[in-house]
């Protein structure tokens, strides 16, 4: 990747002007059976659309707060990236009742109605599905993005040096995160193209950095498996030689 690439942003562009075709996300859930595969320019097109929806409909803000409520997921990735390109702070399993916004999955929504600002709820269904009846207080992601536009500028250049990432109890700044993501890319011994299947959870950096930003940094790519625990051996080993993978992590 670009050597000065110094935000999440600035990953995704390099990302792009690369390679757009070539797959960056491909997320399993072993409790559903679903399988989605994102290339970088699907995958940049609904970071774009997620970022025009925090900017222009939530009114969000550099260095506004966002609670994220969500497991390891491809539309997790979506919103880190987004909220990167905006300048708004993700707190990971941050508090709902002291975020500027919230970002909720199916399963958190009572914690999530907390905030009193903005709050969007995502059904995490196949394809990105919306659900099957809205929740109260809440605007469904599924229903507000598709009718984002598909670039994005951000009123506000985003400053590196800010505040970009709360995780695990440490706040990063954006060019930290990236900085960060490059290291353990070298420790992880990935490179470009490279395929890393990941077993682990947002909820630390570790996980983050696997799931996500890691194989962005590098040039390479992330298989990122909900509820792999639920895989027999033998399917796990099929999905590693199926999905051309590399190097595996939390698994």
């Amino acid at each position: 990747m670009n050597a000065t690439d110094r935000t999440p942003a600035d990953l995704l562009r390099s990302a792009l002007a690369a390679d757009p075709g070539r797959p960056l996300v491909t997320f399993y859930d072993d409790a559903t059976g679903e399988r989605v595969e994102l290339s970088v320019a699907t995958f940049a097109n609904w970071v774009a659309k997620t970022a025009n929806l925090l900017q222009g409909d939530l009114g969000a803000g550099p260095g506004d707060r966002l609670a994220l409520l969500l497991p390891a997921h491809w539309q997790t990735a979506v919103w880190v990236v987004a909220a990167a390109s905006v300048g708004v702070v993700v707190e990971v399993g941050g508090d709902p009742a002291g975020a500027d916004l919230v970002v909720s999955g199916p399963d958190t929504l009572d914690a999530a109605s907390a905030c009193g600002g903005e709050r969007v709820a995502l059904a995490l269904r196949p394809l990105g599905g919306r659900f099957p009846q809205p929740p109260a207080g809440f605007l469904d992601y599924a229903v507000e993005v598709p009718g984002q536009g598909d670039r994005f500028a951000p009123f506000v250049p985003v400053d590196p040096e800010a505040a970009g990432l709360v995780v695990g109890g440490a706040e990063l700044s954006y060019a930290g995160l990236v900085e960060r993501a490059r290291e353990d890319a070298a420790a992880l011994g990935l490179g470009e193209g490279s395929r890393l299947l990941s077993g682990l959870s947002y909820g630390d950096w570790e996980g983050l950095s696997a799931g996500l930003f890691a194989p962005l940094a590098a040039g390479g790519s992330v298989v990122l498996c909900r509820n792999v625990d639920r895989l027999p051996a033998e399917g796990l080993a099929q999905r590693v030689e199926s999905e051309r993978v590399t190097r595996t992590a939390g698994v």
